[in-house]
């Protein structure tokens, strides 16, 4: 695999860390970026009113560890114009050297607000967003990149306009994970369509959608021709994916397969990340910890009761406790090695704004209803 050049941004191993809320702070990140060190690594999502609003939060997510290679985030928004005043921020403050745009997002509170991956479905409304980042971004040297889906559903695909409209707006390059807004998690990714959109744009394309192990980087790369993958729930209680991603596009076999006690101490390093992310916040980095121990843990020959005192640990002794009283010879079975992660359930409904897909431009009144004070962009 060659690599990729996004502006000024060298990837020399084209593997991207996707972002994920509740999940991709820069704990999670170093160790992912420890096990693939030449990849890219991005931020979770930052609600752009929330960052203009200067949310204690939203400035916590967006804090960096010091060794990250390349400091990378991505910005939600619905209205141009707070998106444009964030990127503002992120660029006068030197707060990124990369700035992915969120319109893949399928969560209701998301999409009913015509953000994530509904907005695509208005043109004007995409364009003008991606024009305004750029515009700031680009004299600064930061490379923009737009996260999209395939479409709302198979009736209102967007994705083939989605990216001639990035690529003609200056995005460096876009990451299609592919499945509809209405397919959410569930079933299986069509990566046919990654192809399509390589073979329509000249900028490079990311695959993203059901890779689970390093031979399925591989096979997606084989099949579509994309320039690099994007990895989301495959990584979830396993960073050391992008290891075996790495030797795998390298040509090589070697796959890292850690014992329980190696996962134990995996564990435990992230655990005191987190503490000092959260400022020294014992108990709220052990709430946090909870749910990549449970992932961690998928496919180990652990019993229910332990799990369940994993996820009732208050500290850090608490899961040390549990973890000491596992079997630290154990592997995992080979049958689940790369077996699916995550949520895999589909949409049940799709939540747009009223009248969202009777034209693929906004109106007046939609803009003044799309843009007002919104109390869910504005916090967490």
């Amino acid at each position: 695999m060659p690599p990729v050049d996004l502006g000024g941004i060298h990837v020399p191993t084209p593997v991207i860390l996707s972002p994920m809320a509740g999940v991709t702070n820069w704990p999670f990140r170093t160790l992912c970026e420890g096990y693939g060190p030449d990849g890219l690594y991005v931020a979770e999502m930052i609600t752009a009113r929330a960052l203009v609003a200067r949310n204690p939060k939203a400035f916590r997510l967006c804090r960096f560890a010091p060794g990250e290679r390349v400091r990378s985030l991505q910005l939600y928004g619905v209205d141009p114009v707070i998106v444009e005043q964030a990127a503002r921020m992120v660029v006068d403050g030197g707060m990124a050297d990369h700035i992915d745009l969120n319109f893949g997002c399928p969560v209701p509170k998301v999409t009913r607000r015509g953000g994530g991956s509904a907005l695509p479905w208005k043109t004007d409304l995409f364009a003008e967003l991606l024009h305004r980042v750029v515009t700031v971004c680009k004299p600064a040297g930061i490379p923009v990149t737009a996260k999209i889906r395939v479409g709302i559903d198979h009736e209102h695909e967007t994705y083939l306009d989605a990216g001639r409209i990035a690529e003609d707006e200056g995005c460096a390059a876009v990451t299609l994970h592919a499945r509809t807004t209405a397919e959410y998690y569930g079933g299986h990714s069509d990566w046919s369509r990654i192809a399509e959109l390589v073979g329509a744009l000249d900028i490079p394309v990311f695959g993203n959608g059901d890779i689970w192990g390093a031979d399925d980087a591989v096979e997606m790369v084989r099949r579509t021709g994309c320039a690099g993958v994007a990895i989301g729930r495959g990584c979830q209680g396993r960073p050391w994916l992008f290891t075996d991603i790495r030797n795998a596009f390298a040509g090589s076999d070697e796959r890292v397969n850690p014992t329980l006690g190696q996962v134990a101490q995996v564990v435990l390093r992230h655990a005191a990340m987190l503490v000092e992310f959260y400022d020294g916040d014992e108990r709220m980095a052990v709430h946090d910890l909870r749910k990549h121990i449970a992932w961690y843990l998928k496919g180990f020959p652990v019993g229910g009761s332990t799990r369940r005192q994993c996820m009732e640990s208050e500290s850090i002794d608490d899961v040390r406790r549990v973890l000491d009283s596992l079997d630290p010879d154990a592997t995992l079975p080979a049958t689940v090695v790369n077996a699916p992660r995550g949520r895999t359930r589909y949409a049940r409904k799709v939540h747009l704004p009223y009248g969202w897909l009777d034209s693929r431009t906004t109106t007046h009144e939609q803009r003044e209803a799309l843009f007002g004070d919104d109390p869910m962009d504005a916090g967490y």
